[in-house]
């Protein structure tokens, strides 16, 4: 059943590719808000789905790209391990694919790694249908262009993810959550601190004039970070966590009930804290900062001014989700790219997805 449905999503590209007719990748759907508009009919994974090899005692996990994520960390919870990236699950049918293929992660990311740290192979068909494969099951060192991973993050220009390699991490003896009152600045300036010291952090939010920090490790080390940083410990059932991780905090929901597009600024982590028109949400120890754009007439305007910012504090800055007013549809969700970089970029492209089929207009309006 497997080859059977492989075999019909590299039909369905090669006849795409043949006619030049532009197709929309899509998992669960769950994160088909990111990025620009995507013309094509859709060609879904879902049908592509199971874990195909799990070796607990190798830490190393290997499933289809349709496979809902929910199923697959209940597999590896099962064995006491994670997936340490914490990937989102923005609604039900979230899927491995459309994890690798966005690289989006969740508070875990800066004290473990991001997507494409875990990645260790890949399996895809690129733009004439053709299967290939990169990378495989243990950590190597990789001559030239390291293209598992470059496959992650690509939002599937590049080729249809079918199915992934990816290391998997324990999960922690013990974990705690603290919280502390205190402005932005103040949040900024303790986290960075904290960093720079052997202490088990593995989250940090800021949102609302509180601070919230998360230890992850053994026992003893989680309890003596809590003795030196003090802070009031949250009960069991209340930390944010897992809500930072699906959106479903109030800052994204109050965003989504108002209609008002949602920015992500990655930037350095001791960038000053800035008072924005919008809500502010705070992540990964200050190198994440989640801004609520308020609208108005000139959506443009306030683009700049947010790329601008990012940009001069090491950074950049994305619309994430956009504003079911639609002043903003006029601005592309992803900072323009030089023209070094876009012609790299065009060049990838032309070598992977040769007819200009695959997500087009997804990552840039370019390709």
């Amino acid at each position: 059943m497997a080859d059977a449905a492989l075999e019909a999503l590299r039909e369905l590209i090669r006849g795409a590719a043949a006619a030049r007719t532009p197709v929309e990748i899509r998992g669960g759907g769950t994160k088909a808000f990111y990025g620009g508009a995507v013309e094509g009919a859709t060609l879904s994974t879902t049908s592509f789905a199971g874990i195909v090899d799990y070796s607990p005692t190798e830490l190393v996990v290997t499933a289809r790209a349709g496979t809902p994520l929910a199923e697959l960390e209940a597999a590896l919870r099962a064995e006491r391990q994670m997936l340490a990236f914490e990937p989102p699950h923005f609604a039900a049918g979230a899927t491995l694919g459309g994890a690798v293929a966005t690289g989006l992660a969740g508070p875990r990311r800066p004290y473990c790694g991001a997507v494409r740290d875990f990645v260790l192979g890949v399996d895809v068909i690129d733009g004439t249908g053709t299967s290939l494969s990169f990378g495989g099951r243990v950590m190597k060192n990789v001559a030239g262009f390291d293209v598992a991973r470059l496959m992650t993050g690509a939002l599937g220009t590049l080729g249809l993810i079918t199915s992934v390699s990816l290391k998997c991490l324990p999960l922690p003896k013990a974990e705690a959550t603290l919280v502390f009152a205190c402005d932005a600045v103040e949040a900024i300036q303790r986290v960075n601190g904290w960093s720079g010291r052997p202490l088990p952090l593995s989250g940090t939010c800021h949102h609302d004039g509180r601070l919230w920090v998360r230890l992850s490790g053994a026992e003893p080390a989680v309890a003596a970070a809590m003795r030196t940083i003090g802070g009031e410990a949250v009960p069991t059932g209340a930390e944010p966590w897992r809500a930072l991780r699906d959106h479903a905090h109030p800052f994204f929901t109050d965003a989504a009930r108002r209609g008002l597009a949602v920015w992500r600024l990655s930037v350095r982590s001791t960038a000053p804290s800035r008072v924005f028109a919008g809500a502010q949400l705070i992540e990964w120890g200050g190198a994440l900062r989640w801004v609520v754009a308020e609208g108005g007439a000139d959506a443009r305007a306030e683009a700049a001014a947010l790329r601008d910012w990012a940009a001069a504090n090491g950074g950049h800055a994305t619309r994430f989700r956009a504003g079911s007013a639609g002043s903003d549809a006029a601005v592309p969700a992803f900072a323009p790219l030089d023209k070094t970089l876009l012609a790299l970029h065009q060049r990838l492209k032309g070598v992977f997805d040769p007819q200009g089929i695959l997500n087009r207009g997804r990552l840039s309006p370019a390709f």
